[in-house]
Order: structure tokens, then sequence, then C-alpha cells
């Protein structure tokens, strides 16, 4: 199995239309054995479904995410747990535990106007501005 995160300073970046990397782990036997940092060379949004294909993840743990994006993992079998935060590490072994927060309806839409709430985070936390 193969699991992504969407990945700034250590930590599950918020939204995942603008992430600049993600950290890939290999799991075996329920354990992560490989952690690589993968750089998306600046592609955005619809890039960023091939990009995880292409790396033949199976699941992405991201923050906010927006309807086009969750459309393209689904449509590459990419399992979604969005709307989670933290350190990217210990959320893939709460994932690997069946522990990890997440939120299945998350939702960061970005095109118009400016959500309250997006994902699980606040808008403006973690230096992150949904309007961005």
């Amino acid at each position: 199995m193969r699991i992504a995160v969407t990945y700034e300073n250590g930590q599950v970046f918020q939204h995942f239309g603008h992430t600049e990397r993600f950290k890939i782990y290999d799991i075996e036997d329920g354990k992560v054995t490989v952690a690589t940092i993968a750089n998306t060379n600046g592609s955005g949004h619809g890039a960023l479904a091939d990009i995880l294909k292409k790396l033949h993840v199976d699941a992405l743990i991201c923050g906010g995410i927006g309807g086009g994006a969750k459309r393209a993992l689904a449509e590459a079998n990419i399992k979604l747990y969005g709307g989670a935060s933290g350190d990217a590490d210990q959320a893939v072994e709460a994932l690997l535990a069946g522990k990890l927060q997440f939120d299945p309806e998350a939702l960061c839409e970005h095109h118009g106007e400016h959500h309250d709430n997006c994902g699980t985070h606040g808008c403006g936390e973690h230096d992150h501005h949904c309007a961005d």
C-alpha cells in the first residue's frame, strides 16, 4: 500500500490544490517501510491527481480539497482522507491504527465566495487563507 500526504514543514498541508509536495509512505504489514518526498513541480488542482496516480498512490491524507479534485481522486481509485491536520507522520500512523480523525465531507471551494470553514480547519489558521 502507498499513502500520500499533502506536506509542508512536517505538517499536513491544508490546501490540496496548492500543495508543493507530497510525502509518500510505502506500507508493508501495517508499518511504514519507506518515506520519500515528491515535489509537484508547480502543478495545481487537476494535475495533482494524475501525479498521485503515476506514483501508484492508494490513499491520500490532506486538509481542505475542492470538489473537482475529489472527483479526480475517485476516478483514479485513490481513497481520500480529507479534513486532516497536524503532523504528517502521526497522521499516517493514526490511519494505520484506524484512529485518524478526518472528515469524509471535507470540501474547500476556492473559486467564488469565501467560506468560513474549509474541511475541518478554520480559514486563517496555520497561515491558510481560503481565498488564496
